[in-house]
């Protein structure tokens, strides 16, 4: 177990990057694997990150858990989602029950769910919850964020909360015996914000960054571009300072996706971030610390627009591409089977020595 660092900065200074004297390591018992050299193409390089990571040739993938932050969004005032707020609630009630599509993949990769109220609109009664709420964790920082083409989306102190929650819960995971992580979201709002992040840590422009989230219409579109921008003109958040980013145009939900990301960097995890609100979180996490990026796998490219363009800004490549847009940590939870499919075969596949197959030449 680790002592969990008392500040942000304290956590920041703890991390350090993947051991890269395992990856040669690993790169090495690839080149004696029974076949073609590196025929697996990057699955090779997902067993070799992951070795890194877990400084060993032998890493452990058995143990899964997705954390889905759920966080509602003052701009929604703006027109920018085709669903009421309403949904975030109903939605957390779903995940507890089991019937949301998570829930489906989770149980198909034997992963357990759990799901973090850091600031949604409705105020969730336990008792009426599926199963007494069981697998919530209530953190709420307020009810939504602010309308952030007004001013500041939420306090930094509030930014710095977030990111240092949503640590503390994924490094509660880790303690308790989770080899992998992934992340997921819930929230009305959440891709105009998770946008403007973008916009902000890539400088991608407005209109290669926004996408129809929901599903808007051309009209919604507009809203939402017009959204972003107005934030960005309003809030002049720094590209050189993420918490100031997330504080004035990010969300609560993204904080803690931020700092689930640093927990898998100081607790040498691997953590598999899932879409587009995931990667605007894990950008935040990148602006604190680089050396996150040592630590995360990219589970897929969503089909929202700027998505691609916030991997790039990671150097991340996504392991899946099915057109997905669903968020909750769908895309992240399909991919953990593959990065755990990729583990045994490094792990169990016998070399040319072991096999007594010659070698090539």
């Amino acid at each position: 177990m680790n002592s969990q660092p008392a500040t942000l900065n304290d956590i920041i200074a703890a991390i350090r990057p993947a051991d890269t004297t395992w990856l040669e390591k690993a790169k090495a018992r690839t080149q004696r694997l029974v076949m073609p050299t590196r025929a697996l193409g990057r699955l090779h390089e997902i067993t070799e990150k992951l070795c890194a990571i877990r400084s060993s040739l032998t890493p452990e993938t058995g143990r899964k858990a997705v954390l889905i932050f759920a966080g509602d969004h003052g701009v929604v005032a703006e027109g920018v989602s085709a669903y009421p707020q309403e949904v975030t609630g109903a939605m957390i009630a779903t995940f507890l029950s089991g019937g949301a599509a998570i829930n489906a993949f989770c149980r198909h990769v034997n992963a357990e769910v759990n799901v973090v109220d850091m600031g949604i609109v409705a105020q969730l009664d336990l008792a009426t919850l599926p199963k007494g709420g069981k697998g919530l964790w209530i953190h709420k920082l307020g009810a939504g964020t602010a309308n952030f083409t007004k001013g500041p989306a939420m306090s930094r102190a509030d930014a710095a909360k977030a990111v240092t929650i949503g640590f503390q819960l994924a490094g509660t995971l880790f303690d308790s015996g989770i080899d992998m992580l992934g992340t997921g979201d819930m929230g009305i709002g959440n891709t105009t914000a998770s946008a403007a992040v973008g916009v902000a840590l890539t400088g991608t422009g407005i209109a290669d960054m926004v996408g129809r989230g929901t599903g808007v219409d051309d009209q919604g579109l507009g809203r939402k571009q017009e959204a972003v921008a107005r934030a960005l003109g309003v809030n002049r958040p720094d590209p050189h300072d993420a918490l100031d980013v997330l504080a004035k145009v990010g969300g609560f939900e993204i904080g803690g996706i931020a700092g689930a990301v640093l927990a898998g960097a100081f607790y040498r995890r691997p953590v598999v971030i899932d879409g587009f609100i995931s990667t605007a979180g894990a950008l935040i996490a990148q602006g604190l610390c680089p050396h996150v990026t040592d630590y995360l796998f990219a589970g897929h490219c969503s089909e929202e627009k700027g998505h691609g363009a916030m991997l790039e800004r990671l150097n991340l490549l996504p392991i899946l591409d099915l057109g997905m847009r669903l968020g909750e940590g769908s895309g992240g939870a399909l991919a953990m089977d593959i990065i755990a499919a990729a583990a045994r075969m490094f792990t169990e596949m016998a070399t040319f020595e072991e096999a007594r197959v010659p070698d090539k030449g």
